[in-house]
């Protein structure tokens, strides 16, 4: 039979319709692109000389930009083997008046190998001297020497604290301490709802303050007004009258436990921070919250203000650090170096630096920027507090009633001190939950869990031969965390 064109037709029209593979229009872009470049394989790129040109510029300006321009009257004190050539018969007191700024952006020398150290004065302007005053070409001159194995410096000598005075009166736990800022008497808030004004000398009961209907866990004293101020796990910030002994206001807003507070120094505004994962920002006088300070996702252990930047700074169970903006309300910083959650904050009264407690180290930080300065590492415990003075020394005490001394400066630990629970209590009832020192910085003020107040000071008898500093000056290495 013969075959019909109709069928030819459309056997050929779906050969010629039928898809190619992605597989072989590589292969054929692959092929074509060999044979295009297959000639010029072997051929060098010519030099563009422009583009060298541009990058020599780029180069110089990156990495001598600061001294390509030199003062008036300066003459550059390196230059070129050429450029010596040409002048070396010539005097070297030419008149420099005519050019304001001379730039040496020529006279970079192409290596350090071809160059020649030329003195055009009587006072080099070298980074660094050379010993000699010609080198060979094949000899190269450093500009920074090489840094010494890093060693620790020597810490400054303190005198060893000793128990002073134990005070009684509290019914549970002591968990805040605040001075007055005349340094006559002292305050202390307690697990029995009670807040404490002591006399600082004799350590006699002045006052006592009852409002709270749970644990007080911050209190803090106006150095402006008349005032105290006190924060509870009733979610109640109060403000006392000392003038009348007396509640005057009240600020609402906290949901959950308040477990610590602040006041500004210069500013009339108090922050306090709690379970709720926020700081609060309070006007002192009218009880409006100026701002919620809100990014930390758990419980907020601690606050600090100061007059410099950062105003506020919080502690949180989250194990971050942050610095907050006062004006913004909101976070310039936040610092993630602690593993564990940060319970405590101190900062120096002198120095722009802060410390800040954790169970796994205590870390100090340089002010504004949050830079890290140095790990204190051996408080293997839960730090709950933390305390300085303006001698450089730094206290932290922990929940099983280990008190350690640091000197701030070089993080040495000179001291550590066990207490004593009073008699009555369990072994348990060791721990320090808040400590201050006294406005002169030779008393300290520590809180504990056995209902007592304790109160150390430094020992008068002690000197630098009879208690020297146990310290080898070994080489060390910084850790970053």
């Amino acid at each position: 039979l013969a075959t019909s064109p109709l069928l030819l037709m459309a056997d050929t029209t779906t050969t010629t319709d039928r898809p190619i593979s992605v597989h072989s229009l590589v292969f054929r872009s692959l092929k074509r692109t060999h044979d295009l470049f297959l000639a010029n394989q072997n051929t060098p790129v010519a030099p563009d000389e422009t583009a060298d040109a541009i990058t020599r510029k780029i180069k110089a300006k990156d990495q001598y930009g600061t001294v390509l321009t030199l003062p008036k009257g300066m003459k550059p004190h390196v230059k070129s083997t050429t450029e010596t050539t040409e002048t070396s018969g010539e005097a070297t007191n030419d008149d420099t008046s005519e050019n304001t700024s001379e730039t040496v952006n020529d006279t970079i020398p192409p290596t350090i190998s071809n160059t020649d150290v030329t003195s055009t004065t009587t006072m080099s302007n070298a980074l660094v001297l050379a010993n000699k005053p010609q080198q060979t070409s094949n000899q190269l001159q450093a500009l920074v020497s090489k840094k010494p194995a890093s060693v620790m410096p020597k810490p400054q000598w303190h005198a060893p604290w000793k128990l002073m005075r134990v005070i009684s009166g509290h019914l549970g736990w002591v968990r805040c301490v605040d001075v007055e800022p005349a340094n006559e008497w002292f305050v202390t808030g307690a697990a029995d709802r009670v807040i404490k004004i002591w006399d600082l000398a004799s350590g006699t009961l002045k006052l006592s303050l009852t409002g709270h209907v749970s644990t007080v866990r911050g209190v803090a004293v106006s150095s402006r007004q008349p005032y105290l101020f006190s924060a509870g796990e009733d979610k109640q910030v109060k403000c006392w009258d000392l003038e009348c002994n007396k509640v005057i206001r009240h600020y609402h807003g906290h949901l959950s436990a308040v477990y610590a507070l602040s006041l500004h120094p210069t500013l009339d505004i108090l922050v306090s921070c709690g379970r709720d994962s926020v700081a609060r920002v309070w006007d002192m006088r009218t009880k409006a919250q100026i701002h919620c300070l809100t990014g930390h996702t758990n419980t907020v252990a601690d606050v600090k203000t100061q007059a410099g930047d950062p105003s506020v700074v919080t502690g949180s169970h989250d194990s971050t650090i942050r610095f907050w903006d006062l004006i913004a309300g909101r976070t310039y910083c936040t610092l993630t170096h602690h593993k564990k959650s940060v319970r405590s904050l101190a900062i120096h009264p002198k120095w722009n630096t802060m410390a800040s407690a954790s169970p796994d180290n205590i870390k100090e930080w340089r002010f504004p920027k949050g830079e890290f300065i140095q790990n204190l590492s051996g408080h293997s415990a839960i730090v709950n507090s933390l305390a300085s003075n303006a001698d450089n020394v730094l206290v932290s005490g922990a929940d099983n009633g280990s008190l350690y001394f640091w000197d701030w400066k070089t993080g040495y630990n000179f001291q550590r001190l066990q207490t004593i629970p009073q008699p009555g209590s369990i072994d348990p009832e060791m721990g320090i939950y808040a400590m201050t020192f006294d406005q002169s910085g030779s008393r300290l003020i520590t809180c504990e869990a056995d209902k007592t107040i304790k109160i150390y000071k430094e020992d008068e008898t002690a000197t630098e031969q009879s208690h020297p500093v146990d310290w080898a000056p070994n080489i060390f290495k910084r850790k970053r965390y």
